[in-house]
Formats: C-alpha cells, sequence, structure tokens
C-alpha cells in the first residue's frame, strides 16, 4: 500500500483571486429617458380627486359634526308611557262572564265582565218592601194621632166634669153635709182627669213629631226605605263592570267564569294606546339649555330606523331618588356625589307608523341650539 503524504500549498495558490472585467455601461434610449419623468409629474382626475375630495368632505363633515354636536342633548334613557287604569268591581260576587279578551280594544262603556245579580236583585226587591212597610207606619201614625186628638177632648170633658163634682163636694163640706171621705175623692178625680190630659196631649205631640216631614216633603221612614231601594239599584247595575276609557286590555287572565270577585281588588287593566308619552330621565347637567317646547327626535329599539318627532312638554319638579321610596340620606357621614337624573315628558307630534307599547326602550335627542328665554320676558 503507497502512503500519500500532504502536500504543502505554493506561493501561487496564496495570491489572491484576479477580479472580473467590468461590463461597459448601456445608455438608455433617449425616447424612453424623456418620457418617464414627465408620465409621474402628471397623474390622472381620478387620482385628482381623491387627494383632494377625501380631506374637503372630512372637514366638512367635521365642521357639521362640531357645528351640531353641541346644540342638542341625547339619552337612552327613556320609556314609552302610556295611561293605565285598573278596573275594580265595586262589588263582589261570582263572575259569570268574561266580554273581553288579551289585547282587546275597547271603546268607553264596553262590557267587560258581569257578576252574578241574582243576590243584588233580591235586595232591590226588598227594600222595595222596605218602602211599603214605611208607608203603613205613617198610616198608622196618622190614625194614632187621631185617637190621641179624641182622648184629648174625652180628657176635657172629665176635667169639667171632676172639677164640678169637686165644687159640689167643696160646698156640702163646708155645710158639714158630706163627709171627708167623699170630699178627697172628688178632688183626686179633678187631678187624674188632668193628668190624663196631658198624657193625651203628650200622645198627639209624639204623633206628630213621627208624621213630621223634612225638607223633601216626604216621612223621613219612606225617604229612608226610598234610598235603600236606590243603594240596591245601583249595587245591581255594578254587577256589570263596564270600560271607564277606551283602550287596549291587559292582564285579563284574572277574568275566569265562576272565580269570587272580591270588590275593590283589581281584575283587569286598561291602556290608552291612543294617547302615548315619552318620560325621558336626563342627567342634571343637560339641562342647562333645555325648555318646555324644544323639539325631540324619538328612536325606538324595537323599530330600527322609526324616528318620531316630539317636543319637551314638562320637565319634572324634582328628581328621580326625591319620590322613591326610600329617599336619599345625604346629611351621612359617607356621602358621595352622584349624577342625579330629571324626569323630562317628551310629547308625540306625529302618530307614528308603527303601534307603540308601553315600555319600549326609546332613544331621545332634544334640539337645544335655540336655547331657553330668560324668565320673566
Amino acid at each position: 500500500m503507497t502512503q500519500l503524504s500532504p502536500t504543502r500549498p505554493t506561493a501561487e495558490d496564496a495570491k489572491p483571486p484576479r477580479a472580473a472585467p467590468k461590463a461597459d455601461p448601456v445608455l438608455p434610449a433617449a425616447g424612453s429617458a424623456a418620457s418617464a419623468p414627465e408620465d409621474e409629474a402628471k397623474p390622472g382626475w381620478g387620482a385628482r380627486a381623491l387627494m383632494f375630495g377625501v380631506p374637503a368632505a372630512l372637514a366638512i363633515a367635521g365642521g357639521v359634526w362640531w357645528l351640531t354636536s353641541g346644540g342638542s342633548v341625547s339619552t337612552d334613557n327613556a320609556y314609552v308611557q302610556m295611561d293605565k287604569v285598573s278596573v275594580a268591581a265595586e262589588v263582589g260576587g261570582l263572575i259569570t262572564e268574561v266580554a273581553v279578551r288579551e289585547g282587546q280594544e275597547v271603546k268607553a262603556g264596553d262590557l267587560l265582565f258581569r257578576i252574578d245579580g241574582h243576590p243584588y236583585a233580591l235586595t232591590v226587591a226588598q227594600a222595595g218592601a222596605a218602602i211599603d212597610a214605611a208607608k203603613v207606619d205613617v198610616g198608622n201614625l196618622s190614625a194614632s194621632l187621631a185617637a190621641t186628638n179624641v182622648d184629648i177632648k174625652a180628657a176635657e170633658e172629665d176635667i169639667a166634669f171632676a172639677e164640678a163634682n169637686f165644687r159640689r163636694q167643696a160646698a156640702l163640706m163646708d155645710k158639714g153635709f158630706t163627709t171627708k171621705a167623699a170630699y178627697d175623692a172628688a178632688k183626686h178625680a179633678v187631678e187624674q182627669a188632668r193628668a190624663s190630659l196631658g198624657q193625651a196631649r203628650a200622645d198627639a205631640a209624639e204623633a206628630r213629631a213621627k208624621l213630621a216631614t223634612g225638607a223633601s216633603g216626604t216621612n223621613p221612614q219612606v225617604e229612608a226605605a226610598r234610598v235603600q231601594r236606590a243603594q240596591a239599584q245601583v249595587d245591581l247595575g255594578r254587577t256589570e263592570v263596564r270600560a271607564p276609557s277606551a283602550g287596549r286590555v291587559a292582564e285579563s287572565d284574572r277574568l275566569q267564569v265562576g272565580q269570587m270577585m272580591v270588590a275593590g281588588l283589581p281584575a283587569v287593566t286598561l291602556v290608552d294606546t291612543g294617547h302615548p308619552w315619552v318620560e325621558a330621565n336626563f342627567k342634571e347637567t343637560d339641562l342647562a339649555d333645555m325648555c318646555v317646547g324644544q323639539p325631540a327626535e324619538l328612536r325606538f329599539d324595537a323599530y330600527p330606523g322609526l324616528v318620531v318627532r316630539g317636543h319637551v312638554k314638562t320637565i319634572g319638579a324634582g328628581t328621580g331618588s326625591e319620590f322613591s321610596v326610600l329617599p336619599a340620606q345625604n346629611a351621612t357621614g359617607n356621602w358621595v356625589k352622584v349624577t342625579q337624573r330629571v324626569p323630562v315628558r317628551v310629547a308625540f307630534d306625529e302618530v307614528a307608523k308603527r303601534d307603540m307599547i308601553a315600555g319600549l326602550s326609546t332613544e331621545v335627542k332634544v334640539i337645544t341650539s335655540g336655547g331657553c328665554p330668560a324668565k320673566g320676558k
């Protein structure tokens, strides 16, 4: 086997490599070199419109926003409100008929439900019988008054006879022709006749008092019986519960045939959908330029895109916390200032194109750019 020995590098191998020869520069064509700068210096009409139009539009939009943003206040703490009437029966009894259903539109005077009226009809009949009884009593009193007049006449005659007899006994007593007993008996007869006359006169006065009439010219007993009958007739009429005003029926599920209705207990609710308004709870810091009559815009979460015109009708006389069940106690040591909210009622200036529902969430924007006139002007 042949052993290879390592070779040493020579001086030629240690020299650096030669650089490659440089290529001759190629000159661009005269036509192309002159046209390139001209194309770059002349942008098209679309580029110019984009370059100048967009900033101008942004400036205009910003100016409009700056001018109008300070002339209005808005809040989303607002809800649609409607008048609600809780209808209750004025008399108690079993429900025999339900004439409405949930969501039904009713007019004032429409029948809502009916209560069993038989017990009240019997009360009317009983009151009529009481009137007849009172008239009979008046007739008896008239007869008693006539009888007392007769008794007075008889008592007066008895007195005259007793006094004449007493005078005879007194004359005989002076002459000694009668006894002491006969004299005392005649005297007692006079006193008894006078007492009978007094009793007859008292009975006559009592009969006249019972027959006396008041300002109505009718005997009080008869008048009281008539009032009882009128009250019974009113109660009978109240067994038909009717709508006090127009509106939409709500919470009518409590009306069931056969259910015992308690007088005064709310049975159904009528919502006046024809006259809605919005109660907006604005921060107290938003009221500086707000006053009654300013225009407003109403938007509803339930109806995207719907805008209804309105105006500020009233501004609350107190904050919401002032009328709460438990008013805030600000005189305590751990008091923390909280921005208060004031209820503002916004009325509709036009009929909404969609049905309004009580309690709908609303966004209210009040235009305050015109400001408020000074008080007293």
